[in-house]
């Protein structure tokens, strides 16, 4: 396992800017969010010219690329067509982990699961790893869902995101059975109440978290997802470096 942070803890910058910032934090590997309406690399803009999308995440000031956390606005066979790119994006950097959201709650679990299908068989061309994150407001946000939807859909798994579990409706939901399905992971520290606190203020379990990865053999990143602000007097930054070194002296 290794430490990384993504590109979406800094929203407002641009991709070379957020590497940038991470790697004067001191991190060794990031997570580069595609998101189409953010302001780094557009899934759309991967599929209008791949070859320029790979130039440009390779340029990742010697940092360790962990995977790509994509957001397609796309519906149809668009959607199936910039997933597709980004695939072929994923090999060519050496990327085998893409995140991608699960369905919003009411979506037909049929319909998802035929969804969900057709991303693995594109992501299996390419030999890379597709897994739905955990998430409030989604079909992932149940972790019982979460399990069956991966029995449903050879080869999928999960980005676990215990804030998720922790904080919402589903607060003090056991996710044990979550670690062998996992393919990536996001971390923040988390309270009942709120998704994002200060570091150490909040009830997540790194230690015996990693240590239920380790015994499925997980070798991914542990990957610091924590958006800005935190609080109006917190300083952002020193936070992404406190959990940083919390996490590395837990490795």
């Amino acid at each position: 396992m290794f430490v990384a942070g993504s590109t979406s803890c800094f929203p407002e910058m641009s991709l070379v800017d957020a590497i940038e910032r991470l790697s004067d934090l001191e991190y060794s590997a990031t997570e580069i969010a595609m998101y189409e309406s953010g302001n780094q690399v557009k899934p759309s803009q991967v599929v209008d010219n791949v070859e320029k999308a790979i130039a440009l995440c390779r340029d990742t000031h010697r940092l360790t690329i962990g995977g790509y956390d994509v957001q397609i606005e796309a519906t149809g066979e668009e959607h199936y067509r910039q997933f597709q790119a980004i695939c072929h994006l994923a090999k060519a950097t050496k990327v085998v982990s893409l995140t991608v959201p699960s369905a919003e709650l009411g979506t037909p679990f049929n319909q998802e699961v035929e969804h969900l299908r057709r991303l693995v068989d594109l992501a299996n061309v390419e030999g890379v790893l597709v897994s739905i994150v955990s998430q409030i407001g989604r079909l992932s946000e149940d972790p019982d869902t979460v399990v069956v939807l991966c029995d449903n859909v050879k080869g999928l798994g999960v980005t676990l995101d215990p804030s998720h579990y922790i904080c919402g409706p589903h607060a003090g939901r056991d996710f044990d059975q979550l670690p062998k399905y996992t393919y990536a992971v996001h971390l923040r520290d988390t309270s009942k109440d709120k998704l994002q606190v200060r570091v150490g203020q909040g009830e997540v379990e790194y230690s015996r978290l990693i240590n239920q990865l380790r015994l499925v053999k997980y070798d991914r990143s542990l990957c610091v997802k924590m958006t800005a602000p935190l609080e109006p007097d917190l300083d952002h930054h020193s936070e992404m470096r406190k959990i940083r070194l919390l996490l590395e002296s837990l490795l």
